[in-house]
């Protein structure tokens, strides 16, 4: 029974039930054309994510049905949206009280102006702090101190959100993440048995992601016509490489820009031209002139920065130990913070007015994307796709089921969410696998390379919050990071097979 006939049978006033054949075509093209028009900026994110899936829902025959499998999956979506928006209102006020300002100090005197070193060090951030399996946390973390030195060497925001992104998604495979413990729920497997024969493939997916970084940042370095004065200069005291203009345009693409949403930092726009240094900063302060972070701004709080240290610290093991939802836990970070760094009612207001644009760009976005889950999930759409594929692999094929898994799993990843997936296709294909003697461990590992591509979905919300926090357009990010996610995945799938953990054939 497809979820229109259930649908129906319950009352909903669905228009007509298709065939479950139409129904795959659809939920392909419905897929195909929302990507097309993101990434070749016929439309926003948001506006693409409402309208294509309203479209072909009604082509799907959801008729008058379709508001209420919407809703239904907006109201799975809404901690989601809470998460975020409180998550980006309380970090935020972290870098506005300044708490962030030593981090990028000691970061930019780390990596200097050579991009290719800030783009190798995104990607080694990205990375530790992956670590703890979320990606918002990471996102926010990463953006906060690297996007200021982004901005202020001119180099493109795009850059970041593709190394970030790469990173977290190569990382997301970790056993007390998402992917492997759903991996692990659905064949009845322990998460670490799934994980530790992958360590070898793990750790060439995190060298061909450094490989992609340092190529990226070499790019960034030409990109920005740095000059290597050393060779100039001689031995009449060269510095080595420097930027001939420390402000330039963002991205060169024409609409690029790039923003860090707080209420006290600068905002630069895609511009060709060069912008004077002494707009913006105060010569004397070498150190917040390396971030283009104002050192003077009113909202910084230097008396409190123990005790917002500490208080980031607690909101951190909370979100470890997960003894409150995640949500809950960030509101209650976020009024603290407000109430003892901004004690006066005006203070407060002003500093969630300027966190809004941040909040209504990923909130807005998370919730239409509940517009695109409801209808794949409503309509039966991501049923049908799931039942398609383990009925379309030719008998002769049996054998290499474990690979075939592990390269169907990168574009049905990003297609569809994790649990439709894992506990969808997964199982399915699992069965079938055992008949040619390969074992559900062995699938489970294969399914989870295409995690790199995954994280780039926009049903991941973690993503969207990246590209919100980077004022990065969504087509922007996939033109350039979708490619280097494959390669990334294949590669983690072929070491995976050269190790014997996944099986090329039976």
């Amino acid at each position: 029974m497809t979820a229109l006939q259930a649908a129906a049978e319950e009352g909903y006033a669905v228009a007509f039930v298709p065939s479950e054949g139409i129904l795959v075509a659809l939920g392909f093209t419905m897929i195909l054309t929302f990507m097309a028009l993101i990434m070749t900026r016929r439309l926003t994110p948001m506006v693409a994510l409402i309208l294509v899936p309203t479209i072909f829902g009604l082509f799907a025959g959801a008729g008058l049905g379709l508001g209420d499998m919407i809703l239904d999956s907006i109201g799975n979506m809404a901690p989601t949206a809470a998460l975020l928006m409180f998550a980006i209102m309380f970090f935020g006020i972290m870098i506005d009280v300044g708490l962030f300002d030593p981090l990028i100090r000691f970061i930019t005197r780390l990596l200097g102006d050579d991009p290719a070193k800030v783009v190798l060090g995104t990607a080694l951030l990205a990375g530790a702090v992956s670590l703890d399996g979320d990606g918002s946390t990471t996102f926010i973390i990463t953006t906060s101190a690297m996007l200021p030195i982004y901005l202020r060497l001119g180099m493109s925001p795009v850059v970041l959100t593709c190394v970030a992104g790469l990173m977290n998604g190569t990382l997301n495979i970790v056993p007390w993440g998402g992917p492997t413990v759903r991996a692990a729920t659905a064949l009845g497997l322990e998460p670490t048995a799934i994980f530790v024969p992958m360590l070898p493939s793990l750790a060439a997916g995190l060298v061909v992601s450094l490989t992609f970084a340092w190529m990226l940042g070499l790019g960034e370095r030409r990109r920005l016509g740095l000059v290597d004065t050393s060779r100039l200069d001689g031995a009449a005291g060269g510095t080595g490489l420097q930027p001939p203009r420390i402000f330039r345009g963002g991205d060169p693409k024409p609409g690029a820009r790039a923003t860090l949403r707080t209420g006290n930092l600068l905002t630069v726009d895609g511009a060709r031209t060069a912008i004077a240094t002494t707009e913006f900063v105060d010569a004397a302060d070498t150190a917040m002139a390396d971030t283009i972070l104002d050192p003077r701004r009113a909202t910084l709080r230097p008396k409190l920065i123990w005790f917002n240290l500490a208080l980031t610290l607690a909101v951190m093991v909370l979100l470890v130990l997960d003894l409150f939802p995640l949500p809950y836990v960030f509101m209650v970070g976020a009024a603290v913070a407000l109430i003892v760094n901004f004690p006066r009612i005006k203070g407060q207001a002003d500093e969630i007015v300027a966190h809004a644009p941040s909040i209504v760009g990923v909130v807005s976005m998370v919730l239409a994307a509940g517009v695109l889950v409801g209808v794949l999930n409503g309509t039966g759409m991501v049923a049908a796709m799931a039942n398609w594929i383990t009925t379309v692999i030719p008998a002769s094929l049996g054998p290499f089921l474990a690979v075939i898994t592990g390269i169907l799993s990168i574009p049905f990843t990003f297609f569809m969410s994790n649990d439709a997936f894992y506990f969808g296709i997964l199982p399915i294909l699992a069965e079938s696998a055992t008949a040619y003697g390969i074992e559900p461990v062995e699938m489970a590992r294969a399914s989870i390379t295409g995690q790199p591509v995954h994280l780039q979905s926009p049903l991941v919300p973690a993503i969207l919050l990246l590209v919100s926090l980077a004022s990065v357009n969504l087509g922007d990010h996939h033109k350039k990071v979708l490619w280097r996610a494959t390669v990334v995945s294949l590669v983690m799938l072929g070491v995976a097979v050269l190790v014997g953990v996944v099986p090329l054939a039976a």
